[in-house]
């Protein structure tokens, strides 16, 4: 490299964004993830004894998924494919199978293949993956911020080993920080930026564990504070990034919410669960961080039907009426007023009283037809609108409830095998009490007639 292209080179890598020049190049420099790059570690083990076996690295945005790729690959001097799977099909991925042919017969090198956002490939895409997978041609490492239970085909994943990253700790998010205002050669070194306290708290909290976004924001507010404007920088040691500066700088970060990934299910599992456990600060909680995340309105006042009918069922039959009433209300007012109507019923539903009788009895009812089959319905409640179903004694015997006094009657409803089952069966709790009380009364004026009888 002569001293032309030597400059260009320099020129180019200082202008690519410092998350990009500070992404560690070795486990030494790696922050964060002890659990797996720490001393005697998963991944430490691995590198050190050049076991590199295909993994699926599991976690948030900015937690060092790619970077540890790329670690792994330069330690074990592996030759390193870097995959988009939004920008990558399977013709890419037949070109990549026969360099790993030559990388391994000409070079004798081994390939890491990097799928980034492998959640993102289709099945059949995945499914080109795998008997290369299983012949050890190439080392797989996919990335992604879905449960790859639910995102990576079980072929695939039963072949990779499922490697799962936490999101940055504060402590770690700090160090990032510092790292880069210090760092001469890749970071702000030069330019003696100072980070004042309240500012780097406030990265820190924002960040939120995505050590690439911290990395982001402090570029952006180092770049307000360096500009004197007209292009023109400030002379070193005159830059001291604020509160204001940072806040300036970023406005807020969106939430991590992938409707259609764990975070969704893990969200509406904790809205219900606080809702089920008569906790309506958590249910609003819950509740206005699917709403800020972009989760469908509709969605949620489904999820809030449904759980009027399980959990709350009749010790509160106006609990129905109000889930659904809250969903029409929506329907109606759209974005941002109808949202106050699900507010209003999940708050309304979480002080409810509970009971999960009617979801256990329709549970018992369908186990038992499973267990019992098509039980013939008794001849006396059959339908008979013609002379031939009479004749057979369709409906012969039943007697008509609102004939007698207070509108029932002992008669049998069941089929005859299974007389005498009870199903449902109703708390003390709420309106629930009042028809446990008026089944009781049935049953001993039942139990009477039959022992007169």
């Amino acid at each position: 490299m002569d001293l032309f292209e030597y400059q260009t080179e320099k020129a180019m890598a200082s202008s690519r964004p410092l998350a990009e020049r500070m992404r560690p190049i070795n486990l030494a420099e790696f922050i964060g993830q002890e659990h797996v790059v720490g001393p005697g570690a998963l991944i430490e083990k691995a590198i050190a004894g050049d076991h590199i076996f295909s993994m699926i690295f599991w976690g948030p945005p900015g937690c060092g998924k790619t970077t540890l790729a790329r670690i792994i690959a330069r330690e074990t001097r592996s030759y390193f494919v870097h995959f988009s799977a939004v920008l990558s099909g399977v013709k890419q991925i037949r070109a990549t199978i026969k360099d790993a042919r030559d990388q391994q017969k000409i070079q004798r090198r081994k390939t890491i293949l990097f799928v980034d956002e492998i959640h993102r490939f289709n099945k059949s895409q995945q499914d080109a993956f795998l008997p290369h997978v299983e012949s050890g041609l190439i080392t797989l490492i996919g990335a992604t911020t879905e449960n790859p239970s639910f995102e990576v085909i079980a072929p695939l994943l039963s072949r990779c080993r499922v490697i799962t990253l936490q999101a940055l700790a504060a402590e770690d998010i700090g160090a990032i920080l510092d790292n880069a205002l210090s760092n001469k050669e890749r970071g702000l070194g030069n330019n003696e930026v100072e980070l004042e306290s309240a500012a780097r708290d406030h990265l820190i909290e924002i960040a939120d564990g995505d050590g690439r976004f911290a990395l982001n924001g402090l570029e952006i507010a180092a770049s307000l504070v360096t500009s004197e404007g007209d292009g023109k920088t400030k002379p070193a040691g005159q830059a001291r990034i604020t509160l204001a500066d940072v806040e300036k700088a970023l406005q807020h970060k969106a939430l991590l919410y992938d409707k259609s990934g764990e975070e969704h299910y893990n969200l509406i599992s904790a809205l219900h669960k606080s809702l089920r456990g008569s906790d309506p600060d958590a249910a609003l909680y819950w509740l206005e961080r699917m709403l800020v995340a972009g989760e469908d309105p509709f969605y949620i006042a489904r999820r809030m039907v449904r759980f009027a009918t399980e959990d709350v069922g009749n010790a509160d039959p106006m609990a129905l009426g109000v889930a659904l009433n809250a969903m029409e209300a929506f329907r109606f007012l759209g974005h941002p007023e109808g949202e106050l109507a699900l507010t209003q019923a999940a708050a309304y539903l979480a002080t409810a009283p509970k009971s999960n009788r009617i979801y256990a009895a329709s549970k018992q009812v369908r186990s038992e037809i499973r267990s019992s089959g098509a039980l013939p319905t008794p001849l006396h409640i059959r339908n008979a609108p013609t002379k031939l179903m009479k004749d057979l004694d369709y409906a012969k015997g039943y007697k008509y409830a609102h004939n007698y006094e207070d509108g029932f009657v002992v008669q049998e409803y069941l089929p005859d095998k299974l007389q005498g089952r009870r199903f449902y069966q109703p708390t003390n709790r709420g309106y629930e009490k009042i028809l446990k009380q008026r089944m009781e009364k049935w049953r001993q004026i039942k139990k009477h007639k039959n022992k007169d009888s």
